[in-house]
């Protein structure tokens, strides 16, 4: 049983055998180059089908949830976003008990499938000006079916990998699939670049946004017939020989013993953790680049996408790094070192991003003073004087602060705006406050930072995700050893995704509405911090010290 109980086995691709000849030995470099090669593709493809949602956020936006709040708007497109993630646990169950009782191969096909699909069929829906309501269910319904494939397809890809590595190799090999994570990011930024660059600005903005999605179906051929050359795990073809599976992967995952304790080790500790950080790193710093700093997009997207890049060396670096350290300290000091750069780091983006509009805050700090000052990002029309003058500030995207006043008003220095003559709320009357704002120094139209100011934005994006590969770099290697072979696919894909789909996946959602109710540019930063404490405390208590260890050794 020596097969079964730990992670080694031997296995290779084949073109259809099923590989059970060599169960017994160690692939060769070439198959296991394969076996790398296909998962990684087969990874980025799907991560990229998830990503073009996030990546195109705006025009979703405008398409398909339409508001006269702006704020409200794009809330909601991040609440679809967050809904493909809030499905994923549920992917999770469903293809974890199929990949434990049928297999890893043909589940993880089954699961790219489903995401090329749903992704392509996003491209095609109508426009909520086309067809009302209509429009904004299905696209949620197409979020569903994303976030079930994503619950399904990482634990596959991971275990499959992990279950063709050598013991000593394995946290090497498998952070190829934590690379293809953020490579799926990259990947969207290029396709959604190149597109822009091809269709002229204002055929994108009206048609020209769904062509990413609709290339999904290219990527998905592609990802099948690599996939489709891959025979099983030779750790599941070993079991199945033996009798050795499990009758119903989800229930024995919280019933194995001292599976429970595992799981929970895995969700805070682990995928809690370095979710976290990963979006952070990527989604937060875009957003952040596009928004509040008025970065040129095609810039923003230019620099984060080859700052990912970038990181992915560290990513494939970490992971051998796990192979000879163990894989508990990458993780701890990547915890701890954000928890102390978060902050510092984002300040510093700012800084360089827009040297002007930063001064402009230092120097005339905007100030909101009034009655019944609540907000609500959440509603269409705000209910007062003053949450209407929020909802405006917030649109235009720059930092304020808010005092309790009997009068409305709206001020920067010793200068105040005059709101009576700029009309009601709305488009016509932020015109007016943007205006006001550039006689003060607030430059809000988008520009390109200078060369040297770049290049320090550059580094500190790839810092991020040096930090982001320190955590994620060796998950696949650690969360396989952690679980038993019989229930490997569920007991890991389980916790990994209610960790990153809750945690991670209401991130853009939640730190938009902090900053949208505090007018804090760097307010929603504070979700991740709180979180990366959580994960630090558990990671320290839980996670095994010393070499790496397969589950026959059992977390102490």
């Amino acid at each position: 049983m020596a097969t079964v109980s730990g992670v080694a086995g031997g296995g290779m691709p084949d073109s259809g055998g099923s590989g059970t000849e060599l169960a017994g030995r160690e692939p060769t470099r070439k198959e296991i180059r394969m076996v790398i090669a296909a998962s990684s593709a087969g990874t980025v493809f799907e991560w990229y089908d998830f990503f073009i949602y996030g990546t195109l956020a705006v025009f979703i936006s405008q398409a398909f949830f339409p508001s006269g709040n702006a704020t409200l708007s794009l809330l909601l497109t991040w609440a679809g976003f967050a809904v493909g993630f809030g499905f994923r646990p549920l992917g999770a169950i469903l293809f974890g008990y199929l990949g434990d009782r049928l297999g890893r191969k043909y589940t993880f096909l089954v699961t790219v499938t489903l995401m090329g699909v749903a992704t392509a069929g996003v491209g095609l829906v109508p426009s909520a000006e086309s067809i009302g309501i209509t429009a904004p269910i299905i696209v949620l319904l197409l979020r569903i079916a994303q976030g079930l494939a994503l619950g399904g397809e990482y634990g596959g890809a991971a275990i499959y990998v992990a279950e063709h590595s050598p013991p000593h190799r394995r946290g090497f090999f498998t952070s190829f699939i934590q690379a293809s994570v953020i490579g799926g990011f990259v990947l969207s930024l290029l396709v959604v670049l190149f597109c822009r660059f091809i269709i002229p600005e204002e055929a994108f903005r009206e048609w020209g946004w769904r062509v990413p999605f609709l290339l999904s179906i290219a990527l998905l051929g592609i990802s099948l017939w690599m996939r489709l050359k891959l025979s099983e795990s030779p750790v599941f073809l070993a079991m199945k020989e033996e009798g050795g599976m499990s009758k119903n992967p989800f229930i024995e995952s919280f019933t194995y013993p001292r599976n429970k304790r595992r799981i929970f080790i895995a969700m805070f500790g682990v995928a809690c953790g370095l979710t976290i950080i990963f979006y952070t790193a990527l989604f937060s710093s875009l957003s952040f680049l596009k928004g509040p700093m008025r970065v040129d997009d095609t810039t923003a997207e230019l620099l984060v996408g080859f700052a990912s890049l970038t990181a992915c060396v560290f990513f494939v670096y970490f992971g051998w790094l796990s192979d000879r350290v163990g894989r508990k300290k990458p993780i701890v000091w990547g915890y701890a070192v954000t928890l102390v750069v978060l902050f510092p780091a984002f300040w510093g983006i700012a800084a360089l991003a827009n040297p002007g509009l930063a001064a402009s805050a230092r120097t005339a700090p905007v100030t909101i003073t009034g009655p019944a000052c609540d907000y609500d990002p959440f509603a269409s029309v705000q209910d007062t004087s003053c949450g209407q003058l929020l909802a405006d500030m917030t649109a235009i995207g720059i930092p304020y602060q808010v005092e309790a006043g009997a009068t409305l008003s709206l001020t920067t220095g010793n200068s105040a705006f005059d709101l009576d003559s700029a009309g009601e709320a709305g488009a016509d009357r932020r015109v007016a406050i943007t205006g006001w704002l550039a006689t003060h120094g607030y430059n809000l139209e988008k520009q390109v930072p200078p060369r040297i100011n770049l290049a320090g934005i550059f580094v500190i994006l790839v810092g991020l995700g040096a930090l982001s590969g320190a955590t994620f770099g060796s998950v696949a290697a650690l969360l396989s050893e952690m679980f038993p072979p019989r229930i490997r696919y569920s007991s890991m894909s389980i916790p990994y995704h209610i960790g990153t789909g809750y945690f991670g996946g209401f991130l853009p959602l939640i730190a938009g509405y902090i900053v949208a109710r505090t007018g804090d540019i760097f307010a929603g930063l504070w979700y991740t911090w709180a979180l990366l404490v959580v994960a630090l405390i558990v990671a320290w208590w839980g996670l095994p010290n010393g070499p790496p260890r397969d589950f026959a050794d059992e977390i102490a």
